[in-house]
């Protein structure tokens, strides 16, 4: 699964550049699509990031294009790979900035893990 986002001046710290929370955000939310729709009906929390690194610096008006994998699954949860890409809408080309491995564990109405949902 992908998905777009495009960086606007609110999402940009004091010196110009993108809040590394807004892209954690954004990491974490297009993951949890794919963990839902891939397993309807679950309830997910996210349990964990792998790594944190930011490899290249982002500015206002850039497009930033989210690739997510299933990368693992088990009894109660699941892991989606994601990488972030620079892209540069005047040339088409593309530079990764940003990869991670988020887990999610699937949750009960309440809130107790419980088995995936197939």
């Amino acid at each position: 699964m992908e998905n777009y986002k495009l960086v606007l001046p609110e999402h940009l710290n004091h010196y110009g550049y993108l809040f590394g929370g807004h892209l954690l955000k954004w990491v974490d939310e297009v993951a949890w699509i794919a963990a839902s729709l891939d397993h309807p009906g679950c309830n997910f929390v996210t349990i964990g990031m792998d790594k944190v690194e930011f490899k290249k610096s982002v500015k206002q008006g850039a497009l930033l294009r989210l690739e997510v994998n299933k990368s693992k699954e088990g009894k109660t949860s699941v892991q989606y790979y994601v990488e972030v890409y620079r892209h540069d809408i005047h040339n088409g080309k593309e530079e990764r900035i940003f990869t991670t491995k988020t887990t999610f564990v699937s949750i009960d109405n309440q809130g107790e893990k419980c088995c995936l949902c197939k």
